[in-house]
């Protein structure tokens, strides 16, 4: 490797052509024939990267990388299972427990004690909280903190900030209008399939004022069931505005609910308005608590919490023991490590890596984000094809890069130093090849858009 002043001439490790011809590209082109969407999760779609370059497909993942189904190597600079695997890929503290559990019987005509022991860990976190329900994904763990609030209140409308889901509660409030949700994290969101008669049952707000708010409620007041908000999507919303924001539920009557299934655990133990200092009636957690395992919360009040035996809440692969295990290791190994402080200090260190190189080649460049959230964006008329191109660049030197990048705990300074490497060498080109553009594939989608066109 030689330096040249602040760029590093480095070999590529993979060719354009090797990861076009990639088996996990065929496998993709196939698959979109026989599964809607190409696959479960949109967020893991190649074309959100680089489509016809992103492999698509994983053999096996272990740390920070990642083989695909050619076995070539990749240093996961991304999204880290969409920030689900805050320790690691396959860490083996978690793995071990859940490896002993499987070996007692995952599921039975009784119930794991795991569940209760979850529980008492999770209240002793957030001594506010008292009661707690457990589903296995965080879309559905959504839709029970809704439930609940609904039976709460004998109310039925929802005020929310943020993206939530794919659920009907929340995907109803793209009946009234097509674009209610553009603002929202994700453009495009179709309400098909949706009834039409669940117009008007959910709305969202931008949080900018609690005062706008109320002007938006207006004399509805006495018909929200719910205000739902992320505390931290990019930014961490300020304790003021949080604070503000429960008094005016309280005013209302509505239940507060903390949707931290992406901001769980990204700044402590638990959720995040631990920091900030504010108290819903309600959160939810999935992805980072349990380690890449299938696994969601929702812990509340006593008050609120106990309204779910109003109604039916119930489902049997809520009951297997691997969630909770897999919890239970996940959170006890976070504080054990002082992981917090750990992907905190990582996602600075990438968060600056991006603003030097990027000022150091004439690049403007914004970053943003809490340093475990971390996002950058090429501020120029054709931001889409510079992602897509950063994203192919990094893949020929063997790094899933992405304009988002979620720390872990497995990642260290070697990973960093040679992400520094990677980055000299493609914002380099980025700034100073004019043919860098042109390259043989579409740009990445930017929200929900249908795959195939009949």
């Amino acid at each position: 490797m030689k330096v040249i002043g602040n760029k590093e001439t480095m070999n590529k490790k993979y060719t354009s052509e090797e990861l076009r011809q990639s088996r996990g590209v065929a496998l993709y082109n196939k698959a979109k024939k026989m599964i809607p969407g190409g696959t479960q999760l949109l967020s893991k779609r190649p074309e959100m990267f680089a489509p016809d370059f992103w492999p698509a497909y994983y053999k096996r993942a272990k740390g920070t990388k990642i083989w695909d189904l050619d076995d070539r190597e990749f240093l996961d600079m991304s999204i880290m299972s969409v920030g689900a695997c805050i320790l690691g890929y396959a860490d083996d503290y978690v793995d071990e427990a859940v490896i002993k559990a499987i070996k007692s019987g995952v599921s039975s005509s009784l119930n794991c004690t795991e569940e209760v022991k979850l529980t008492e860990v999770m209240v002793e976190l957030h001594p506010w909280f008292d009661m707690a329900r457990y589903t296995r994904g965080g879309g559905e763990a959504m839709s029970v903190a809704i439930r609940i609030a609904r039976a709460k209140t004998k109310r039925d409308k929802v005020f929310f900030s943020g993206y939530h889901g794919w659920t009907d509660w929340y995907l109803a409030a793209n009946i009234a209008n097509s674009e209610n949700l553009n603002e929202q994290l994700m453009a495009g969101l179709s309400p098909s399939g949706v009834p039409s008669f669940l117009k008007g049952s959910s709305a969202p707000f931008l949080p900018d004022s609690v005062d706008a708010l109320r002007e938006i409620i207006g004399k509805s007041r006495d018909e929200i069931a719910a205000i739902v908000i992320e505390p931290a999507r990019g930014e961490a919303a300020s304790n003021e505005y949080l604070s503000d924001l429960k008094e005016y539920a309280k005013e209302i009557g509505a239940v507060l609910i903390f949707d931290e299934i992406t901001s769980g655990f990204r700044a402590c133990a638990g959720g995040i308005h631990r920091k900030i200092g504010v108290q819903p009636d309600l959160a939810v957690f999935a992805k980072s608590m349990a380690n890449g395992y299938p696994f969601a919360m929702i812990i509340g009040t006593k008050e609120v919490m106990l309204s779910a035996e109003d109604s039916f809440i119930s489902s049997t692969n809520w009951t297997d023991k691997v969630g909770p295990v897999a919890a239970l290791a996940t959170i006890e190994k976070y504080q054990k490590e002082n992981v917090a402080s750990h992907i905190t200090e990582i996602g600075k260190k990438v968060q600056s890596m991006w603003s030097e190189t990027a000022k150091r080649n004439k690049l403007d460049v914004s970053v943003s984000g809490i340093p475990t959230l971390a996002a950058f964006a090429f501020n120029t008329h054709n931001s889409v094809r510079l992602n897509t191109v950063f994203t192919r660049e990094c893949m020929q030197y063997g790094v899933l890069g992405f304009r988002q990048f979620k720390a872990s705990y497995a990642h260290n300074q070697k990973d960093l130093d040679y992400y520094q490497d990677v980055l000299n060498q493609v914002f380099d080109s980025i700034a100073n090849d004019e043919k860098i553009t042109d390259i043989d594939t579409p740009d990445h989608h930017i929200g929900f858009q249908r795959l195939t066109k009949e």
